[in-house]
């Protein structure tokens, strides 16, 4: 099997996995909220504003008609207007996903580089105190509640020592740049604002170590087992026989043949930081999908609720299949099928 069948068998997989999470979603709308109209327009509505709201959404059709609509509208992204921001949903989504992708993906950056390493030292010292003390650093930090890793590092680096700010995404006090690409960070490099940039940068520091710390614990692991298998093989044997030193024999050689099981764990960690940053932005006000879900939980904003539902779910889906193309691409028997 080819690279092209391969990569178009992974499409149609997850084509469906979309369809499903979309059909599953509105199916779990329905449970929750049996009359989504009088939830959407709120306690006090009157009933033109509901009947309003049932022509907008189709609820005065048919369910499989409403199912027909609900699948059109998620694949063209059209969510409708939040009751909550008065604004259309897709606008809301564009406006706060991209600060939540651009931490995230630091995240998962700084959380391949601490995990591989440090799994690679673990299994460089099988069983001996270093590896002991990485295996407990790691199990705290992976175990521990997101939000309690964020007040730890905030009441340590904010409030006792005072190196980086506590909360907000960068200081209230300056502009935010103009809008050119939609990442807020990046449109500040690029309208030359570089006194937003810096507070953002400083701003963004605690909240990415905080993501890091929750999930580089299961690259450490996954890491330090498939060390421990390469380190027995034939080669690196030879290679310590021939006196090249234990240092290059593990970095050199062993490390780089033990990251392909990385790269399969690489979406489960995304799928992981989406979830932490809801709580984790909220500890440190920062203003991205979580601050967006977290309020429309509050305000009963079901159609931002949804929409942001259904724009996470197709992240971790492409997420999904960018690794399954990565991973064809190290490991050629894995589009072979063996």
């Amino acid at each position: 099997m080819g690279l092209a069948s391969y990569l178009l068998r992974r499409a149609v997989y997850s084509v469906i996995l979309v369809f499903g999470a979309v059909i599953l979603t509105f199916i779990l709308t329905h449970i929750v909220a049996p009359n989504p109209a009088a939830a959407w327009a709120g306690p006090h509505a009157s009933p033109i504003e509901l009947q309003g709201i049932e022509r907008e959404y189709h609820l005065n059709q048919p369910v499989y008609l409403q199912l027909l609509y609900y699948v059109e509208d998620a694949f063209t992204f059209n969510f409708g207007i939040s009751p909550a921001f008065k604004q259309p949903v897709s606008s809301l989504i564009l406006t706060y996903y991209p600060r939540t992708l651009v931490l995230d993906f630091l995240a998962i950056a700084l959380t391949i580089v601490l995990g591989v390493f440090s799994g690679a030292f673990s299994a460089a010292h099988q069983d001996k105190p270093r590896d002991y003390t990485v295996r407990v650093i790691y199990l705290v930090s992976w175990g521990a509640p997101p939000f309690l890793v964020a007040l730890i590092l905030q009441f340590v680096f904010s409030y006792h020592w005072g190196i980086f700010p506590s909360n907000q995404m960068a200081d209230p006090s300056l502009g935010v740049p103009h809008t050119i690409t939609g990442i807020i960070s990046l449109d500040a490099l690029l309208t030359g604002d570089y006194s937003f940039f810096m507070s953002w940068v400083e701003h963004a520091i605690l909240p990415v170590i905080a993501l890091a710390l929750i999930s580089f614990g299961i690259v450490t692991r996954i890491m330090r087992s498939s060390m421990l298998t390469t380190l027995r093989m034939d080669y690196i044997r030879t290679a310590r026989m021939k006196g090249i030193g234990d240092f290059k024999a593990v970095y050199r050689h062993a490390l780089k043949n033990s990251l392909i099981p990385v790269i399969t764990i690489i979406s489960l960690v995304f799928a992981y930081l989406i979830a932490g940053s809801i709580i984790i932005e909220q500890i440190f006000g920062y203003e991205g999908m979580g601050y967006l879900i977290t309020q429309s939980v509050y305000l009963f904003d079901y159609p931002t609720l949804i929409g942001s539902t259904i724009v996470v779910t197709i992240s971790v889906v492409i997420i999904n299949f960018i690794a399954d193309l990565t991973y064809a691409l190290v490991d050629p028997r894995i589009r072979l099928g063996q």
